[in-house]
């Protein structure tokens, strides 16, 4: 059995970015793991650049985008439940035949 704070408050952020031959494809997965709402989610995509996401309702699942110019380094999230999680892109691994 978990943390009583862990299972009521409790989010999964996966920050990736694939590089094709033109461009870079980034995306922020952001989904509410725990039973509880979670309130005054921001992102926070580097370089003074966020976007505001309100409230997360249990197991919602959002997909967000920083701006082209931004230097997709890390995402920070932060909630007013004070939770605060910093993540670097990661870069999937390419299957063969994928762009």
């Amino acid at each position: 059995m978990g943390n009583f704070f862990q299972d009521v408050y409790s989010i999964s952020v996966d920050p990736t970015k694939e590089k094709q031959s033109l461009f870079i494809m980034t995306r922020v997965s952001i989904q509410n793991i725990g039973i509880a709402p979670l309130t005054n989610v921001e992102i926070n995509y580097g370089d003074d650049t966020k976007d505001y996401l309100g409230t997360l309702e249990s197991v919602q699942l959002v997909i967000v985008s920083p701006l082209q110019d931004n230097p997709l380094q890390y995402v920070i999230l932060t909630t007013a439940e004070n939770i605060y999680i910093s993540m670097a892109y990661r870069e999937p691994i390419a299957m063969p035949g994928m762009m």
